[in-house]
């Protein structure tokens, strides 16, 4: 039996340790937050990850609380409307779709409650170091004592902590998009009914939507920066300000949007950005999810990825003869689907600025793997 440990309670860490609990494995979770996040987007479960969701065991559940919208309009910055669908998303594609949309929460407690009862989980805590001997992982933890691992999974995200101990600093992986983005929760203020209102002025845009029946809404507010803005990601009132300064000459109503920010307990803020990598597995350490292929939330592919990448990876690990024949086999099989969905972000940035009620080019990569 191989010990596992894998950094990160996101989609991907728990998926994954479903699936390997299932191949017979001890799986350790390790989330620096204190609990699985609240919060963030409506995210999208596509194509292929439908599968993996239905082996999960969660596909119905996500069918029961997908999203309810009818359409969407676009405003601009004198809230002027430029167009409108009843028949798709710009966040979710076609609204007739076998495709689910479910809030970010929602997928997280899902995969989490599939595991709580049979996989570790150590909330509160991170890894400081690694130590590898050949056999296995000497795992240094922020606040628990010292460990010993077969393998170590980073499932830690863009920042990651295990691909940075493992691999090396995060300016040799991580490739800018010329965006950065914010999600949080306000009131419902603007009365809306399964609708998504975006807008766009300038450089800033983004997206209203309401949710839990149409009792709040979630925000998502972003601009353009061609270079990287240096930013500590975990000084949550620095993010804030940063947003502020960078929208707050922005018209239609993101003044009003900017203020509910300051009071959203669930605020989230990042760059759009891709990591790329020659190699995801260094000895006994590879990574899953965001934190070895991250391609962006411009990909519209990235839970399905992390959903993918967990099945793929767990199957490859219980099918081979060693750890290090499982990892080879996992980043062969899941490479050319993670590059595949990373080169359609020009695409997606051509098809919403041209022909957003296209199909889109989503529809091109989100089965282009065999599941093993």
């Amino acid at each position: 039996m191989t010990s596992v440990l894998i950094s990160g309670a996101g989609v991907a860490g728990p998926a994954l340790a479903f699936f390997l609990r299932r191949h017979g494995f001890t799986v350790t979770v390790v989330e620096r937050g204190p609990a699985i996040r609240p919060g963030g987007q409506a995210i999208d479960v596509r194509g292929v990850a439908l599968t993996v969701a239905d082996r999960l065991g969660i596909l119905a559940g996500l069918r029961l609380r997908r999203t309810t919208m009818k359409g969407m309009n676009m405003v601009d910055g004198s809230g002027a409307e430029l167009w409108r669908s009843t028949e798709m998303a710009l966040s979710s594609g076609r609204l007739d779709t076998d495709d689910v949309e479910v809030l970010r929460e929602d997928l997280v407690r899902l995969v989490y409650d599939r595991t709580r009862d049979d996989v570790e989980y150590l909330f509160g805590d991170s890894v400081a170091s690694l130590a590898q001997d050949g056999r296995g992982v000497r795992v240094a933890f922020e606040r628990s004592a010292p460990r010993d691992f077969d393998l170590v999974v980073g499932a830690d995200g863009l920042h990651s902590a295990v691909r940075r101990l493992a691999f090396g600093p995060e300016e040799r992986f991580v490739r800018h998009l010329g965006q950065y983005v914010a999600v949080y929760s306000m009131e419902n203020l603007f009365g809306l009914e399964d609708w998504q209102k975006w807008f766009t002025d300038g450089p800033v845009g983004g997206v209203v939507y309401p949710v839990r029946g149409n009792a709040e809404l979630r925000v998502t507010i972003g601009f353009e920066s061609p270079q990287p803005i240096a930013y500590d990601y975990r000084d949550v009132e620095a993010q804030k300000r940063l947003v502020a300064e960078h929208c707050a000459r922005t018209g239609w109503e993101v003044p009003r949007l900017l203020e509910a920010m300051w009071r959203a307990p669930d605020f989230y803020f990042d760059s759009m950005a891709q990591v790329r990598m020659d190699a995801w597995t260094s000895g006994r350490v590879t990574l899953l999810g965001d934190a070895g292929y991250c391609a962006s939330p411009l990909s519209g592919q990235g839970t399905s990825l992390a959903l993918v990448g967990a099945y793929v990876l767990a199957a490859e690990l219980a099918a081979a003869d060693d750890v290090e024949g499982g990892l080879a086999a996992y980043e062969r099989r899941m490479r050319p689907f993670a590059e595949a969905n990373q080169a359609i972000v020009e695409d997606n940035r051509r098809h919403m600025e041209q022909d957003p009620q296209a199909v889109s080019p989503v529809d091109r990569v989100k089965n282009a793997i065999e599941l093993p």
